[in-house]
C-alpha cells in the first residue's frame, strides 16, 4: 500500500518526466515514449517509471536502452521540481497493461462468438 507522499512523489515525477522527455530528451530512441505510471519505493529511494511504446519489441527494447542511458540527465534535472533529500533511482520497464488489455477483449470477444454464433453473424454486414 503506498502512502500519499509516495503517490504525491510519483505523480510528481511523472508529470515532470514527460515534460522533460519532451522538451530535453533529444535521443531518438525516445521518441514517442509516453509515461504511463510511475511507482516509488517506501523509502523513496527507487521509481519504477512505466512507459509506452509504439512499435516492436526491438522499437521497445532500443526506448529502454534510451532512456537508461538518459536516467542519470533525467535524475539531476528532476531533482530541483521534487524538493526531496535524495532523488529516487529511474528504473523504466515497458508498460504492457494496453497489450494484456487488448488480449483480454479478443478473447472475450471469441467466447462471445462461440457462445452467441447468430449475433456475431449479424454483426458482420
Amino acid at each position: 500500500m503506498s502512502t500519499r507522499r509516495q503517490r504525491k512523489v510519483a505523480d510528481l515525477i511523472q508529470e515532470e518526466l514527460s515534460a522533460l522527455l519532451m522538451r530535453r530528451v533529444h535521443d531518438p530512441r525516445v521518441e514517442g515514449v509516453t509515461v504511463t505510471a510511475v511507482d516509488v519505493s517506501a523509502d523513496l529511494h527507487y521509481a519504477d517509471v512505466l512507459v509506452t511504446v509504439l512499435g516492436d519489441e526491438e522499437r521497445k527494447k532500443e526506448a529502454i536502452a534510451g532512456l537508461n542511458a538518459a536516467a542519470g540527465f533525467l535524475r539531476r534535472e528532476l531533482a530541483p521540481s521534487l524538493n526531496l533529500r535524495y532523488m529516487p533511482e529511474l528504473r523504466f520497464h515497458i508498460d504492457r497493461s494496453y497489450e494484456r488489455g487488448a488480449r483480454i477483449d479478443a478473447l472475450l470477444e471469441e467466447i462471445a462468438a462461440k457462445e452467441h454464433p447468430e449475433e456475431s453473424k449479424g454483426n458482420e454486414s
